[in-house]
């Protein structure tokens, strides 16, 4: 007998304030440095939810967003931070 596996989508899990708040937490600290892995959350995170008033809270064009949150995308540290913002967090540097 054939498995069949459904490709898993992080998108489908984030249904409350907590599921991306502990996802974008988990994937903060697994990022190898080059916030590849923030940015691959984000664009989850705004899959997840409406991703036309994400844009419209952060201050961006839907496209603009699209773009940036894209698997080529590089973000700067300003949008990073109106789309965190945006998603009722804020961006928190510890030691």
């Amino acid at each position: 007998m054939t498995e069949a596996f459904a490709r898993w989508d992080a998108t489908e899990h984030l249904r409350t304030e907590e599921d991306v708040r502990l996802y974008l937490e988990a994937c903060a600290e697994e990022d190898p440095g080059d916030g590849s892995l923030i940015r691959a959350a984000l664009n989850d995170i705004a899959r997840a939810q409406n991703m036309s008033r994400l844009a419209r809270d952060a201050g961006m064009t839907r496209e603009g967003l699209y773009k940036a949150l894209s698997e080529n995308g590089n973000p700067t540290f300003t949008t990073v931070t109106r789309i965190a913002r945006a998603l009722g967090m804020r961006v928190r540097i510890t030691v």
